[in-house]
C-alpha cells in the first residue's frame, strides 16, 4: 500500500482575498450596499401590499354599503326597519370613507415620494384607524348574521340573500383591514422613538 492511498484528497481552498461574500453580507446585517436595497425592497413591499389591502378594503365596504342601502323591497323587506341592518349600513360608509382617504393618501405619497404626515404620526394612525375600523366591521356584520338566520328560518327570499351578501362583504372588509393592521403593527414596531 502506497501512502498516496491513506491522504484525503486535497480541496480547493479559495483565500480570502478572492471570497467576495463576507458573514454580514450573508446574514443581512450590517452597513452594506445589499442590507440597504434589501430593506428598501421590503419597505417597498410592505406599502404597496398595505395600499392593496386598503383597496380591497374599500372594495368590500363600498359593496356591502351599496348591497345593503339598495335592499328595499316593500313590507317587511326594507332594510331600515331593523336596527342590526342600519348599524351595518353606517359602518360600511364609515369604512368606505376611511379606507378611500387612506388608498388616496396612499396613493399619492407613493406617486410623488413626499410623506402627507411625518413617518411616526402616519403609523400611528394607520395602526389605529385599521384597528378600529376592522373591529367595527366585525361588529356590525357579526350583529347582524342571528337576525338574517332567524329571517331565513322562516323564508329564504332576495332580501334575506341581499342581506347575506352585505353581511359576507362586511366579513371581507374586515378581513382585509384586519391583515392591514398587521402591516402597520409591523411598521409601527420598527419605528425608532430615538
Amino acid at each position: 500500500m502506497s501512502n498516496s492511498e491513506h491522504t484525503p484528497p486535497k480541496k480547493d481552498v479559495e483565500s480570502p482575498a478572492t471570497d467576495n461574500t463576507t458573514p454580514a453580507a450573508e446574514t443581512g446585517t450590517g452597513f452594506g450596499v445589499a442590507p440597504i436595497t434589501r430593506r428598501w425592497r421590503r419597505e417597498d413591499m410592505l406599502k404597496r401590499g398595505s395600499l392593496a389591502l386598503r383597496g380591497l378594503a374599500l372594495l368590500f365596504s363600498l359593496l356591502a354599503f351599496i348591497i345593503m342601502a339598495s335592499n328595499k323591497h316593500g313590507d317587511w323587506k326594507d332594510f331600515d326597519k331593523y336596527e342590526e341592518y342600519r348599524y351595518l349600513l353606517a359602518i360600511a360608509i364609515l369604512s368606505t370613507f376611511y379606507t378611500a382617504g387612506q388608498v388616496l393618501r396612499h396613493v399619492q405619497e407613493l406617486s410623488t415620494g413626499k410623506q402627507m404626515l411625518e413617518k411616526r404620526t402616519s403609523a400611528m394612525f394607520d395602526f389605529f384607524g385599521d384597528q378600529i375600523v376592522a373591529y367595527l366591521l366585525v361588529s356590525s356584520a357579526s350583529s347582524a348574521v342571528p337576525l338574517t338566520n332567524r329571517m331565513r328560518e322562516g323564508a329564504d327570499n332576495i332580501f334575506t340573500d341581499s342581506s347575506a351578501a352585505a353581511i359576507s362583504m362586511g366579513f371581507f372588509a374586515f378581513i382585509s383591514l384586519a391583515l392591514s393592521a398587521l402591516i402597520s403593527g409591523y411598521k409601527l414596531s420598527t419605528q425608532s422613538y430615538i
